[in-house]
């Protein structure tokens, strides 16, 4: 794609996805889901209006980095340390149960096969894909229903991203199955590194950006000073510790939400992630989506895939949470996001 092509695209994903986003909060549903379906309607499975290039797919990587900087921006700390080894315990539980219902799926709809063997090892990928959680779309639904904020929002929210880097480490030991190279104990210890790092550089950037603060309240130096270690963060984690780049933006989120500036901090973000990149990223899973190739198999495996990966969403997650006292409505909360 030419430059110039690309911000024709950037026009249409722009006004399709708050068209559909629209038409999605008239029907009381969130508006991601309109923008994901706008993304769907404009790309190469059905108008062929916009094709996916490297642009688009940088605009929206910094959109899901900034989505997840405000959701850490936007976290109470008291509420985090409160559930934190609660959301230990729901992620390690919404692993292991999806990894079980999606290696037995595979295994029912083309046979069961020895361990070790070939078959074997497509079952347990599949059961290891169903482990993912999609972040960025929960954080920007929890968000527009008015529930980022509070106990169990971030209980959710914390989970998802622990579940993310459990699921890491999961993949690395299945593809250890097949790939010597692959080594699940350094991801462990980088793992364990870049939760040393976040806490050192965390406590020195923390006190530096208080006294900034404090020294220039309420001005636009603090946002853009944020944004740049949330950029920062975001490159670190990913480049020196293989973590996925959103976790390093949660994390200078969470570094900065005690500030008394944070709300401010957030809302002058949010604004340009509401306009842009936010829509480009949501639109952008919309324009991945493939159809080609699809059979009448495929099809009914893809359905089940998606029953299964909600139902042992709900049992794994949402029954621990009922197992840790919380009531039947926020179990169910937990479940399902």
């Amino acid at each position: 794609m030419d430059r110039i092509a690309f911000f024709r695209d950037l026009a249409i994903i722009i006004v399709s996805a708050k068209l559909c986003g629209i038409l999605a909060q008239k029907l009381k549903a969130p508006q991601v889901v309109g923008e994901i379906i706008a993304g769907l309607l404009i790309g190469p499975s059905v108008f062929k209006l916009v094709g996916n290039s490297d642009y688009l797919s940088l605009l929206a990587e910094i959109g899901v980095v900034m989505l997840m900087f405000n959701a850490g921006l936007e976290t109470n700390m008291k509420d985090l340390l409160k559930t934190g080894p609660k959301a230990l315990c729901i992620a390690c539980v919404g692993v292991l149960v999806p990894l079980a219902g999606g290696t037995l799926l595979y295994s029912l709809f083309y046979g069961f096969e020895a361990v070790g063997s070939e078959g074997f090892y497509r079952a347990v990928f599949i059961g290891t894909i169903m482990t993912a959680t999609s972040v960025g779309i929960t954080v920007q639904t929890l968000k527009e229903l008015g529930h980022l904020k509070g106990e169990i929002g971030t209980l959710i929210t914390s989970s998802a991203i622990i579940d993310d880097v459990i699921g890491i480490i999961v993949l690395t030991f299945v593809i250890g199955f097949k790939n010597p190279d692959s080594k699940p104990t350094e991801v462990l210890i980088h793992t364990g590194g870049f939760i040393l790092f976040s806490f050192a550089l965390g406590f020195m950037m923390y006190y530096i950006f208080k006294y900034i603060d404090k020294r220039y309240p309420h001005q636009r130096r603090i946002p853009i000073l944020g944004l740049a270690l949330c950029m920062f963060m975001a490159f670190a984690a990913e480049e020196f510790f293989g973590i996925a780049d959103i976790t390093g933006a949660y994390v200078a989120g969470l570094i900065l939400c005690s500030l008394s500036d944070s709300d401010y901090i957030a809302r002058r973000v949010d604004i340009n992630s509401y306009m842009i990149f936010g829509p480009v990223f949501f639109a952008s899973i919309g324009l991945k989506t493939q159809f080609s190739g699809f059979s009448k198999e495929l099809l009914l495996f893809s359905l089940g895939f998606v029953l299964v990966a909600l139902l042992t969403k709900i049992i794994g997650c949402g029954l621990t949470a009922k197992l840790m006292r919380y009531n039947m409505r926020d179990s169910l909360k937990v479940g399902v996001i």
